[in-house]
This record gives C-alpha cells, sequence and structure tokens, in this order.
C-alpha cells in the first residue's frame, strides 16, 4: 500500500495494489474508488483532500508490513 499527497492539486491517492486500475466510481464528491479488470479495489483517489482528510499525523498500527518513508 502506498499513500501519496500531490499539494499541487490537494489530492491524496492511497494505492491499495500494483494493479493498474480499468474503472472508477465516484462515491461521494470528489472521492473515486478504483478498480482492476477483476473488480477488485486498488486504489483510492480524494479530490481536495485536505479538506476531507486529516494529515498531519498518520498512524500505522500491528501493520504487518516494512514501513518506508520517502521525500517529497
Amino acid at each position: 500500500m502506498e499513500l501519496n499527497y500531490y499539494p499541487e492539486t490537494d489530492s491524496l491517492y492511497i494505492n491499495l495494489s500494483e494493479q493498474s486500475s480499468v474503472e472508477s466510481q465516484e462515491i461521494s464528491e470528489g472521492i473515486l474508488l478504483d478498480y482492476d479488470a477483476e473488480g477488485k479495489l486498488v486504489g483510492i483517489d480524494i479530490d481536495n483532500a485536505s479538506h476531507k482528510v486529516e494529515m498531519e499525523k498518520l498512524i500505522l498500527s500491528k501493520i504487518p508490513a516494512k514501513v518506508e518513508m520517502a521525500s517529497a
């Protein structure tokens, strides 16, 4: 899983899979779910993210994976 914030567009993309999306569905204004060819959820796109998501703090709890930090 990978979280990417794009300040120039104020959008947050949560990449849940390495699979490419082939279909998107808007579930709420500015919130889109991306699906692969098999209908599996592969990503979440949040427009105007700074108004919808608290991004000042990120807490990872009991995640069974290696955590990596990437700078902008």
